[in-house]
């Protein structure tokens, strides 16, 4: 693992990978691999671990004995069990000096179109890049 959590690495499946996003939806995977196997990196895509469990909640103390005559309690309700956690992957390039930060801000990658990928356009906050909105541009 490497000492600053930007430039992360580890092996995924049995491979040695930079790690580029964990715990990513089956969507951001494929638009995520599209995207960098157009750039010309090998991906790596493995399930991610399941979160761990909480821990269970106490028992609550039984009930008072109730007197004869008198109406029994209701009984507490029964909580539902939580859903089952999301199906999450974590991907990674076997181009172990990738860092998904400084290849963004770098203008390192373009899109499909030879576009230069901006940092919305990786974040998937909008369907194409605009280049004319780099900071240096007024």
């Amino acid at each position: 693992m490497a000492l600053n959590p930007n430039h992360a690495f580890e092996d995924l499946g049995e491979v040695k990978c930079a790690i580029v996003e964990k715990n990513c939806t089956p969507e951001r995977v494929a638009f995520l691999t599209q995207l960098l196997e157009h750039n010309g990196f090998t991906i790596v895509v493995v399930k991610s671990p399941p979160p761990k469990a909480a821990k269970p909640a106490a028992p609550k103390p039984a009930p008072a004995p109730v007197a004869e005559g008198e109406p029994a309690a209701p009984p507490p309700p029964v909580e539902p069990a939580p859903p089952p956690p999301p199906e999450t992957f974590t991907i990674g390039v076997t181009d172990v000096t990738f860092s998904p930060i400084n290849a963004v801000f770098n203008r390192e990658l373009r899109t499909l179109n030879g576009k230069v990928v901006t940092s919305n356009y990786w974040k998937q906050l909008e369907s194409e890049p605009k280049p004319e909105e780099w900071y240096w541009k007024k």
